[in-house]
């Protein structure tokens, strides 16, 4: 079902662009179809700001319930934005008392970049924390993405990320471990996702905070996982919502810190996800590159579109059946009262109609 578009902001035009049906407020009044209203807490730095709208937004978009999905972008004012960013963020989102008045039916909260291992030390924590508070007792449902599982995990359950020996970068197998949980209701058994990280939570952390796991890969770990309610909050660990070209572009931006001087090592691939010949134009690049540093000459192009054409998405339409599951739970409860999924018609004991 479509989204509407409220506002003026450019990820509309861009999911126009795509072929997305993006409803302006005036049609969407004309059709006699339930609104869903979902925030969105874009924590990500500036650079990926707007791709992780369009992301997230895509995937909601793609989701096939019988609703109109407005989407409320919102931001914390604590985190360090350029002059630029800012007047985006002034222009096209929404504050979070605004939210907070007028109500959600879900959230999502996005990853974002950090400086240290304590989150609890981040500029953001504090006005993190009290965004997790309201949603969860006035919100239906959160989905966390990343850096925002670690912080609820660390908040509300204690167990604070461990450093990897390395950055957990690539796709990788997964495989759904519960089978009978209505989030991965018709979800291939096996498939792909995208992580990029340097921390994580292990499955022993997963399971001594009560939460049940519901995806996971033997190399990657825990993917998916939900609260102790089965629905309340849930929890990515990885990247689902990751366009296919999203790891070539976090790789040109480590090549590029390592040609400025601000990364000690050369850049290794994310795992899994270049071919044996993209692999080859890379290692070429990188010759060309370090002989070019060395010799204080120009720098060579990176071949970005010889490489884009080629790469493989094994994890879209799993993250959309996922997104789409959620997104029909959500409107399952709000269906019985908008305010609350523990109000009237809901069994506090079975929030998801599970009869379990």
């Amino acid at each position: 079902m479509p989204l509407v578009a409220p506002s003026n902001l450019p990820t509309f035009d861009r999911l126009r662009m795509e072929g997305e049906t993006v409803l302006d407020p005036t049609d969407a009044r004309h059709q006699d179809i339930r609104e869903l209203h979902i925030g969105l807490l874009n924590m990500m730095p500036d650079a990926a700001l707007e791709a992780t709208e369009r992301q997230f937004f895509r995937l909601v978009a793609e989701s096939n319930q019988i609703a109109q999905f407005y989407m409320h972008p919102f931001t914390l004012a604590e985190i360090p934005r350029s002059p630029e960013a800012r007047e985006y963020i002034d222009t096209y989102y929404e504050t979070f008392e605004q939210l907070q008045a007028d109500g959600l039916d879900a959230l999502i909260i996005t990853g974002a970049n950090v400086t240290g291992q304590d989150l609890a030390e981040e500029p953001f924590w504090n006005p993190l924390i009290e965004v997790i508070d309201w949603a969860v007792t006035n919100v239906t449902s959160t989905l966390c993405s990343c850096l925002a599982t670690h912080a609820v995990l660390q908040f509300k359950h204690g167990q604070r990320r461990r450093p990897l020996p390395g950055k957990r970068w690539g796709v990788y197998p997964h495989r759904v471990v519960d089978r009978e949980h209505p989030l991965v209701k018709d979800v291939n058994t096996r498939f792909d996702v995208p992580h990029s990280r340097f921390n994580e939570i292990g499955r022993d952390q997963f399971d001594a905070a009560g939460l049940h796991v519901l995806v996971e890969s033997e190399q990657a770990g825990v993917h998916l996982a939900v609260s102790e309610d089965l629905f309340r909050v849930v929890y990515f660990q990885g990247h689902p919502e990751y366009d296919t070209i999203s790891l070539i572009k976090e790789y040109k931006r480590e090549v590029r810190l390592f040609a400025q001087g601000l990364r000690d090592t050369y850049p290794p691939f994310p795992e899994n996800y270049f071919s044996m010949r993209t692999e080859a134009i890379l290692d070429e690049y990188r010759e060309q590159l370090i002989s070019a540093l060395d010799a204080g000459g120009e720098l060579p192009h990176f071949p970005e579109e010889l490489i884009t054409g080629t790469l493989e998405n094994a994890w879209h339409d799993t993250a959309e059946a996922v997104v789409n599951n959620w997104i029909g739970r959500v409107y399952h409860v709000t269906s019985n009262d908008r305010r609350s999924p523990f109000m009237e018609g809901i069994d506090p004991n079975d929030p998801l109609g599970l009869g379990r």
